[in-house]
């Protein structure tokens, strides 16, 4: 369709130097779950993730385990293509850094900063951390008792001296700060953005963009004794995935400028200051926004190898189910916010909310139907004031859940749909439709089709969420593939009274402590 809107997302490159965890699947998750509401509302969406697979870290990472680069990289890419295949992600695109359309869009990234004047040749000298692939200024060091001296992440940094390209980042704080100024929406949730501006408006100093003390890199162009630094690689690959640098390209003329990048708290500043920099030296227009989410907690304790409390998704979902880890992973925690991640919680959500609230909803809905209706959709009669009230709700949904979506607050969202799930509940409960059946069979077929059509909409709405249990209940509602979009939402998409409906099972069982056992 000509006019079909677009919308193009995309998860940081995930860093090859480890395996994935709870942290890679939270941020593709979250995209995922935008990427799927917004096919559902209609857009062509592209919806990116890959793999970030240069710089010393993998280098060093290499050689420890006795590997060439090139072979621990796609060994380790291997396995996010894996999570995000397990995980049920539905992204249109997997980028390597290493793969030949990459390099070459590098490349052109760095030709167009040379030709605009912003990068020159200097030598560097300061300190480095291999583990972030990042400078840090004297200020911004803490020193140990043993005299090393550590970065706001906790990485240990070393002194680096050598030739390098710089980028003039320095010239460019006065512009950023103007387009965040104008763009308020550009850095979210606020307090990261107030966080990035007074980063800004501390000076900004020229960007080291060159390394010459190891090979495992994108070549400068004309300089093959420099590498580029990893993060003006990485970046780019927002871009190369577009097509670029065929800016004539149907995704780059289609896509670019993107949406949404989605990163954790800990790349923003790369994301928020380094890239919209580049893009502006390269005169090309700049992402509509980023948007940065915090960290997990396991059980309250910070998540490391160390402590040997790193979560493993996978085996989260073997033991709880894959959609109700996706619902939990959105549902706990305001986005944006850190979280902690424990079992208990975990067990709450899916008995309370997704076992009793929204699984008993429509299992005793549906087994009402198939009892008291010959299991076809009942013919409504003349609605009540009750039922105009319920449905009202109901059909308000999608503005409401819509409106959070397009500011990445899952959690909102979710709860805009679980307020309507509340309503239905007390809706049943005050109706009686059990003690209808006798006394009045009419308006039981009245409840019970408002129930149902309550239901199809909680359940279109939520299978961005949980798309394989949420697929479940909408065939026990004898909903087609095809009416399954927001746009059958409307009257048309309506339950046709007599249309007949297999046998209802539960999506939503209840999860017992020996299941975890038994997974």
């Amino acid at each position: 369709m000509a006019d079909q809107p677009t919308y193009y997302l995309t998860t940081p490159i995930y860093y090859v130097n480890d395996a994935p965890h709870i942290g890679h699947a939270y941020t593709t998750l979250a995209c995922d779950v935008l990427a799927r509401f917004k096919r559902l509302d209609g857009y062509n969406v592209k919806f990116l993730t890959g793999t970030d697979e240069h710089g010393q870290k993998v280098e060093k990472s290499a050689e420890a385990a006795g590997k060439d680069p090139q072979e621990f990289t796609d060994a380790v890419s291997q396995n996010f293509r894996d999570l995000a295949d397990f995980m049920n992600f539905s992204h249109d695109d997997f980028i390597r850094t290493t793969e030949p359309r990459h390099i070459a869009a590098c490349q052109a990234m760095w030709k167009r900063l040379e030709e605009a004047g912003d990068i020159y040749l200097g030598s560097y000298s300061g300190w480095y951390a291999v583990r972030d692939e990042a400078f840090y200024g004297e200020d911004e060091l803490t020193k140990t008792a043993d005299g090393k001296r550590i970065a706001p992440s906790g990485a240990e940094v070393e002194w680096v001296e050598e030739p390098s390209y710089f980028f003039k980042l320095s010239a460019w704080g006065d512009k950023l700060l103007a387009f965040y100024d104008a763009h308020p929406d550009f850095i979210l949730p606020e307090s990261r953005r107030n966080e990035v501006t007074s980063f800004v408006k501390g000076g900004l100093n020229d960007l080291s963009v060159s390394r010459t003390t190891f090979k495992w890199g994108v070549p400068v162009p004309g300089d093959d004794a420099h590498i580029m630094y990893v993060w003006l690689d990485a970046l780019t690959n927002y871009i190369t995935a577009t097509g670029f640098p065929d800016e004539q390209s149907a995704d780059y003329k289609t896509f670019w400028p993107a949406d949404l990048h989605m990163v954790g708290k800990d790349i923003l500043r790369f994301h928020a200051v380094y890239w919209p920099a580049f893009l502006m030296a390269a005169d090309l227009p700049l992402p509509k926004r980023i948007f940065a989410h915090g960290w997990w907690t396991n059980e309250g304790q910070k998540i490391s190898k160390s402590l040997g409390n790193v979560i493993d998704p996978i085996e989260l979902a073997n033991t709880y189910g894959l959609d109700q880890i996706r619902y939990f992973m959105l549902r706990e925690v305001p986005f944006g916010n850190d979280g902690d991640f424990s079992h208990s919680s975990m067990i709450n959500r899916m008995n309370g909310e997704l076992a009793n609230d929204l699984g008993n909803l429509s299992q005793r809905v549906l087994s009402m139907i198939a009892k008291n209706c010959d299991g076809k959709v009942p013919e409504p009669g003349e609605l009540s004031d009750d039922d105009h009230a319920l449905l009202a709700q109901t059909h308000g949904m999608l503005d409401k859940v819509r409106h959070h979506m397009d500011r990445q607050e899952f959690h909102h969202a979710i709860e805009s749909i679980w307020i309507v799930v509340r309503a239905a509940n007390g809706y049943v409960d005050h109706q009686a439709p059990w003690k209808l059946r006798k006394e009045d069979p009419a308006r039981m077929l009245t409840v019970l089709y408002v129930l149902a059509e309550t239901i199809r909409h909680l359940a279109i709405l939520l299978q961005p969420v949980m798309p394989q249990t949420i697929g479940q209940m909408l065939d026990q509602l004898g909903v087609p593939e095809d009416a399954r979009t927001f746009a059958a939402l409307g009257e048309g998409g309506a339950l046709k009274p007599g249309a007949a409906l297999p046998k209802p099972e539960g999506v939503f069982p209840r999860f017992v402590e020996e299941d975890s056992a038994n997974g």
